[in-house]
């Protein structure tokens, strides 16, 4: 009977993930690269600790990291903004680092690549999830999708400091002459930690906004562009009550809101100010982010449809949402009631 290890089988699982994201061409292009550099390492660690292929060892720190960074940018590309170059090119220098600390790691030395690692791991994953943390919207996640995205993204950083946390274990345990420990810790934690970040990722990957013909990918004119004018601190309300209404009738009038794939970067482009002004007049006029805003408009054309009559169903796609977890969640924070309960109440006899 055919056994295959776990790190192997993760590393197939993987693959698949990966052929199949290349094939759809269904997300951002950096995610079968994660995918596949999660595969790679997967079935190193396999061939290394299971098959004692010892020569591909020195080959396994060089591998490892190539994911952490594919990870960040992965995040970057899929919630912030697209990579490049040369504003992401430093990234380059975490594999290399890696592959230096590999001859270095001899003797006196030893711990030298496992410490990268660590350093890379943990690095990486604490910036993913203090990055994902530290936005209310992030700007390509569609607003009907509410906190799942960053949600997702703080996930796939608390599996990067979960593998960094393993190589710590692995280090602790060869220094007190546990050897026998580091094949366990290695195949369980790492594959664990590899495949956590490769379905994690995936379900981040579908594009939460892909960008439209008349957009630009690449850089958002919201995310770092200085706004159009410079605003007086004394002006400082009236510049938000007259983007409040450009605002509110981009969202109503022009229907903006029923878009199931509108975005803060998308509205921002729109509405020509940069997303940190948009959000920061929603914020302080309003009192709530930018998601909750734009989703109040949704249920109250929701509300519309379900008091015509409309079903559930036809009133939750009719005004923009997807998924009837999210729908729900955010009809019963506007309304205090189900939509269920709403439309039994005033819907049509």
């Amino acid at each position: 009977m055919l056994v295959l290890p776990i790190p192997l089988a993760v590393a197939l699982v993987l693959a698949f993930l990966a052929s199949r994201f290349l094939l759809l061409k269904d997300g951002p292009s950096l995610f079968p690269a994660l995918l596949g550099a999660a595969a790679l390492q997967g079935t190193l660690i396999s061939l290394v600790q299971h098959y004692g292929i010892g020569a591909l060892q020195p080959v396994l720190p060089v591998t490892a990291s190539l994911v952490p960074p594919l990870a960040y940018l992965a995040f970057r590309q899929a919630a912030i903004r697209a990579p490049a170059v040369p504003r992401d090119l430093p990234h380059v220098l975490a594999p290399l680092a890696a592959a230096l600390s590999v001859p270095l790691g001899h003797g006196a030395l030893h711990w030298l690549p496992d410490a990268a690692l660590v350093a890379l791991y943990a690095g990486y994953g604490a910036a993913i999830l203090l990055q994902a943390r530290g936005r209310e919207d992030l700007p390509l996640a569609r607003f009907e999708a509410g906190p799942l995205p960053r949600r997702i993204w703080q996930a796939v950083g608390a599996s990067l400091l979960l593998s960094a946390a393993s190589d710590t274990a692995i280090a602790a345990a060869l220094l007190s002459g546990a050897d026998w420990v580091r094949p366990v810790v290695v195949s369980l934690t790492s594959s664990v930690a590899l495949l956590a970040v490769g379905l994690l990722a995936l379900l981040a990957a579908r594009p939460e906004a892909a960008p439209g013909d008349d957009e630009d990918p690449g850089e958002d004119a919201g995310e770092d562009a200085p706004p159009e004018r410079p605003i007086h601190p004394l002006q400082e309300s009236e510049a938000d009550r007259e983007l409040m209404a450009r605002l509110d009738t981009l969202l109503d009038d022009g229907g903006a809101c029923l878009d199931p794939d509108l975005t803060l970067a998308r509205l921002a482009r729109r509405l020509h100010v940069p997303m940190k002004q948009l959000s920061a007049a929603i914020n302080r006029t309003q009192g709530e982010n930018v998601s909750r805003h734009v989703n109040g408009y949704r249920i109250r054309h929701a509300c519309a449809r379900l008091a015509a009559g409309d079903s559930v169903t036809t009133a939750m796609l009719a005004s923009g949402f997807n998924t009837k977890s999210n729908f729900n969640r955010e009809f019963l924070r506007v309304t205090g009631e189900t939509p269920s309960a709403y439309r039994a109440r005033v819907a049509p006899l």
